[in-house]
């Protein structure tokens, strides 16, 4: 134990870097720097990038964001961030965020996937997916790190020749116009060739990078220019860097346009939300969030320090994360505040203070701010929703229709696990299983890859992307294929829509309805903010008690590939609420106006009266004082 203690302590009391701390000025350093690339052995020298080597004597190499920006800044403290920070067992997993969709419409597979332990995501190892093959997946939009970052030993020859895709600095913070997120050979399309090493070079602006390594064998040493060379003779092209020569200065430094503040566009590239209903669902005909059309940027409410834990800004998260600071971060911190001796908090950044007037107390008990103030206006049906990191929004050939699969729902309002209703995504999974005593466990993709494409070879796949037609034959010779081929130990199951199939002892398809391992996974919506006069309730209490209104009897669609199983859900059996109680309680609501003509009108007869007898009480006493019989 002391062993293990030691360089934690030894990190802590540590000299601080260039960058670890500021001296408190609050303009921007310049970023003039030589390039350090990666060595073929670990321990040796960072190598300098001269792009004016021979290439016959040696590689020219993609710089490395680990050794170039940890020349001033701890790496080692910045990959533990909240965005790199997800495949540590130590890292608080938080209020639940969007996860990752795995999505094989040829399998009938749609599965939430996270490393972190969120309720209702399954672990990607669980799904046989190793934390490269995750990587290659959905590292098109992860700012590196986290699975990226780990040691692969299962496939370290293919590591090797892949790189590790490092937390990528510039991601965020590079202000050159040519920065390449999302372009065709700009970073998504690296991580998905297996250029991981050269993935944030490729989209610096600074360099070109072509060919995959995904092509090369697992003997191709990427470090040696023989090796490099005969496979620049071959069909398949390996990774190659080309520098842009007029970056570089006489000393061969690289000026980097280093932005300390990250520009909102930047977080929209893997936060962007398309929301489609009957309306019109292009970007410019919907609003954008009230904070930053009023000036605010992204970074100016979710900040972070040195340490990159940014703050996600709910309720209680300070009792989680143990920074003080978060508290101050919240919608209620930065709106209402608090009014200590020292000095007054509320109205942060020029927010106003809501006086809330008329709205009984309860409210703030049952509901999360964002549930008047966030998200689309609610409609009789939830929004078929595409997301950027689970629709690939942004990369090159994407599929734009509609219907393309993850199906997310929103907005959807449902208990959170704090007792507050709250505005909520939602996905339905969809996936084979094995039935185990703590629930349904994944079977491995590769066997249902291989079983499952088989048994749906013959149907027609829509081409949007959408579900196919599943018929409970499907799902039948689906179940029977998986328990014959041994691969999945145990009861084979079908999860899908709510619904738990599996095949009974006489070999017939039975299902279970809102089987518990077959609940929707749901993630709050916090953006985008609404201003006050189009929150809900502005109009009236039957924005939201009215016996039709959606926020308790809207329709959630049920998702599945099950044809015969698709329908709705009531809004208000996501609340944990009575629905029989809560239309009761919406109907009152209809006779409210009468009954406040009512009292209002009984009140005037009661004063009447009263006034009636307090005149005559007060003739009384003024002929008593008179001294009148």
């Amino acid at each position: 134990m002391l062993a293990l203690c030691l360089p934690a302590a030894a990190a802590e009391t540590g000299q601080k870097l260039l960058g670890d701390e500021s001296d408190g000025s609050r303009a921007l350093p310049i970023h003039r720097i030589e390039l350090l690339a990666e060595p073929s052995e670990d321990g040796a020298e960072p190598i300098k990038i001269d792009p004016n080597i021979d290439t016959a004597e040696e590689v020219l190499l993609p710089f490395s964001t680990r050794l170039t920006c940890g020349e001033c800044h701890s790496y080692g403290i910045i990959n533990k961030g909240w965005h790199f920070n997800s495949v540590d067992p130590n890292a608080e997993a938080g209020r639940p965020g969007q996860p990752w969709i795995y999505v094989d419409v040829r399998t009938g597979t749609q599965i939430p996937l996270s490393y972190r332990s969120w309720p209702g995501t399954f672990k990607p190892e669980q799904f046989g997916l190793s934390e490269r093959e995750f990587t290659k997946i959905f590292g098109r939009q992860m700012p590196g790190g986290g699975p990226g970052e780990t040691d692969d030993r299962d496939d370290v020859m293919r590591q090797y020749v892949s790189g590790k895709l490092e937390v990528n600095c510039l991601a965020c913070h590079n202000g050159d116009p040519r920065h390449d997120q999302g372009g065709t050979t700009g970073y998504a399309v690296q991580v998905s060739r297996g250029n991981f090493r050269w993935a944030a070079a490729a989209s610096s602006g600074l360099a070109t990078v072509t060919g995959s390594a995904d092509d090369m064998d697992v003997m191709y040493d990427p470090f040696d220019p023989f090796s490099v060379e005969t496979a620049q003779s071959g069909t398949r092209k390996p990774p190659t860097i080309t520098y842009h020569k007029n970056v570089f200065d006489h000393d061969n430094n690289v000026f980097f346009d280093i932005l300390r503040e990250v520009p909102s566009h930047r977080c929209y590239f893997c936060h962007s939300n398309l929301y489609i209903g009957s309306e019109e669902s292009e970007k410019w005909s919907e609003d954008e969030d009230i904070h930053l059309k009023s000036g605010l940027t992204c970074v100016d409410c979710h900040r972070n320090g040195m340490d990159h834990n940014i703050i996600r800004g709910y309720e209680g998260e300070e009792d989680e994360s143990g920074n003080e600071l978060v508290a101050a971060f919240s919608c209620e911190a930065c709106h209402l505040g608090e009014h200590s001796a020292s000095e007054p908090t509320a109205g942060r950044l020029s927010a106003p203070v809501p006086e809330h007037f008329g709205i009984p107390p309860v409210h703030f008990e049952k509901l999360t701010c964002t549930a008047c103030h966030s998200g689309p206006w609610p409609d009789d049906e939830t929004h078929l929703t595409k997301t950027s990191r689970a629709h690939r929004i942004g990369t090159p050939n994407v599929n734009k229709a509609h219907e393309m699969l993850p199906h997310i729902a929103s907005v959807v309002f449902a208990k959170q696990a704090d007792g507050k209703i709250a505005p909520q995504k939602l996905v339905w999974p969809a996936f084979w299983g094995v039935l185990k005593d703590d629930g349904v466990v994944p079977v491995e993709l590769g066997t249902v890859t291989k079983v499952i494409e088989d048994v749906l070879s013959k149907e027609e796949f829509p081409f949007s992307g959408d579900w196919p037609d599943l018929t409970e034959d499907h799902i039948a010779k689906g179940l029977t294929a998986l328990a014959s081929d041994g691969s999945a130990e145990g009861k084979v199951v079908y999860v899908a829509g709510g619904r738990l199939y599996n095949l009974d002892d006489s070999g017939q398809l039975s299902e279970q309805k809102d089987h518990p391992a077959a609940k929707p996974c749901l993630w709050p919506i916090g953006h985008d903010v609404r201003p006050a006069a189009q929150s809900l309730g502005i109009r009236y209490c039957t924005d939201c008690h009215g016996t039709n209104a959606p926020f308790f009897f809207g329709d959630v669609t049920v998702d599945t590939p099950v044809a015969a199983a698709r329908g709705t859900k009531k809004m208000v059996e996501f609340q944990d609420i009575s629905p029989s109680y809560a239309w009761a309680f919406a109907f009152s609501f209809v006779f409210r106006p009468w009954m406040k003509v009512v009292v209002i009108a009984s009140c005037a007869v009661m004063a009447f009266v009263l006034l009636l007898y307090g005149l005559k009480a007060l003739g009384c006493v003024v002929k008593t004082l008179a001294g009148e019989n």
